[in-house]
């Protein structure tokens, strides 16, 4: 007589047949919550493929938005060129202006004292 044996079924020791199925049962839920996890995963890489079609999206817009306000910044650095230009040639014709004035002013000057000279 074997007393191990014997004795297992009031200890508490669980039968072989008990071991095997508490291990089924374990293995059972580890694939359930790995099956859960998995789910989860394949949901959580959807979420980022959709969020990164959108930032693809979002990109080739703001490039889109770059090239044009680009083209606008080149439009109008030649606009302020040729008002460049502009301003320089109005600034030169109001020089001579300037010149002008004060060759008359002075003309004006002298025949004012030639007058008062004339009159005394």
């Amino acid at each position: 007589m074997n007393i191990d044996e014997d004795t297992d079924w009031w200890l508490g020791s669980p039968t072989p047949l008990e071991m095997c199925r508490q291990h089924a049962l374990m293995l059972e839920n580890e694939y359930q919550e790995q099956s859960l996890q998995l789910r989860k995963a394949r949901q959580d890489i959807q979420g980022l493929i959709q969020m990164q079609a959108g930032a693809l999206h979002d990109k080739a817009t703001a490039e889109l938005k770059l090239k044009k306000a680009q083209a606008e910044i080149a439009g109008l650095k030649s606009k302020v060129s040729e008002l460049d230009g502009q301003i320089g040639s109005l600034l030169v014709v109001k020089n001579q202006r300037d010149i002008i004035l004060h060759q008359n002013q002075e003309l004006l000057r002298q025949i004012r004292i030639g007058q008062t000279t004339i009159s005394n």
